[in-house]
C-alpha cells in the first residue's frame, strides 16, 4: 500500500508478407502451379484504454459545499498518480499530532516494549493517558521540530504551552505529507505497526468519545487518526485523517463554533462522504 504501480502496457505488431510463385517463360508447367491465397493481415494490438483519471478538484468542490460553511481544511493525494489538493491553513491538530510523536518515536531506534503499547493505545484508541506519557518521556516539543525538518512539514509548529499536545498546529497538507511519509518512508515493519494501530481503533475512543464519523464513519473502507478538542468559548476542533480504499490520502481538519458534537461529527462526515463519492464514480 502506498507504493506506486507502474502498468507497462506493449503492443506486438505482425507483418504478413504474401509470396507468389512466378510461370517460366520459356516452357509451360506440366501441372498448373499452386497460388497462394493472401491472408488479410492481422489485427494490430491495441493498448486498452486508460482508466479514468478522478477529478480531484472536483471532488474537493463538493465536499466543500457539503460542509455548509465550516471552517475547513482539506487534503486529498492519490497515492496512484501523485495528483492532489493541498490545504495549508494551519489548525489545533488535537490527537492528530499523536502521529507527529509515533514518527518521531518510531525513527529513533530501539523502542521500549511498555511505549510501544502506549503508542499502540494513543494511535487506536486515541488514549490521552498513553500519550501524555509518550510526550513527556520522549520529548515531545523536540519530536515536533525533528518530524518537521525530516518529513518537510510547512505549517506545523509547537505548542506555546509545552504540555498541551493538542495545540501543535498542523494543516491538512502536512498531515497528508505525514501520513505519506508513513507509507513510503518508514521501515515496513514501523509502517505496518502505525498501519495496523489505525485499522484496529475502535468504535469508541479510550476517553468514551465515539469515533465513527469522517473516516471511521460505517460503511467507509478507511482507516483514519480521529481529532477532537473542545476550545474555549465554543470551538469544537474535529479531524478525521487517513487512507480511503488504499488510494486516497484524506485530510478533513475542521473547527465548528457553537455546534452540538452530533451535527458536527455529521458535518464532517458528510464532507468525506460527498469526497469519496465523487471519486469513487472516476476510480
Amino acid at each position: 500500500m502506498g507504493r506506486r504501480r507502474w502498468v507497462v502496457v506493449s503492443a506486438l505488431v505482425g507483418v504478413v508478407v504474401g509470396c507468389g510463385t512466378g510461370t517460366p517463360a520459356t516452357s509451360p508447367p506440366s501441372t498448373p502451379s499452386a497460388v497462394e491465397t493472401p491472408h488479410p493481415a492481422a489485427p494490430r494490438a491495441t493498448a486498452p484504454d486508460p482508466p479514468d483519471l478522478p477529478d480531484l478538484p472536483g471532488a474537493v468542490a463538493r465536499a466543500v459545499e457539503a460542509a455548509g460553511g465550516i471552517d475547513l481544511g482539506l487534503t486529498v493525494v492519490d497515492l496512484d498518480t501523485g495528483a492532489g489538493h493541498d490545504a495549508d491553513v494551519p489548525f489545533r491538530s488535537a490527537s492528530l499530532s499523536k502521529l507527529l510523536v509515533a514518527v518521531d518515536l518510531l525513527l529513533s531506534g530501539e523502542v521500549p516494549q511498555e511505549d510501544v503499547r502506549r503508542l499502540e493505545r494513543a494511535l487506536g484508541l486515541s488514549d490521552d493517558e498513553a500519550m501524555n506519557a509518550l510526550w513527556t518521556l520522549h520529548d515531545g516539543m523536540g519530536a515536533i521540530r525533528r518530524v518537521v525538518e525530516r518529513v518537510g512539514l510547512t505549517a506545523a509548529g509547537a505548542p506555546a504551552d509545552a504540555t498541551q499536545w493538542g495545540d501543535v498546529e498542523m494543516s491538512a497538507a502536512d498531515v497528508a505529507r505525514l501520513y505519506r511519509f508513513v507509507l513510503t518512508e518508514l521501515p515496513e515493519d514501523d509502517r505496518d505497526f502505525v498501519v495496523d494501530a489505525l485499522s484496529g481503533a475502535g468504535e469508541i475512543a479510550a476517553d468514551g468519545f465515539d469515533q465513527a464519523y469522517g473516516l471511521m464513519a460505517p460503511g467507509t473502507n478507511a482507516y483514519a487518526k480521529q481529532g477532537w478538542m473542545w476550545y474555549p468559548p465554543a470551538d469544537l476542533y474535529l479531524h478525521t485523517a487517513g487512507v480511503a480504499g488504499g488510494r486516497y490520502v484524506v485530510v478533513a481538519l475542521s473547527r465548528q463554533s457553537g455546534v452540538a458534537e452530533r451535527e458536527a461529527k455529521d458535518r464532517l462526515t458528510g464532507v468525506t462522504g460527498a469526497l469519496l463519492s465523487a471519486l469513487s464514480r472516476a476510480g
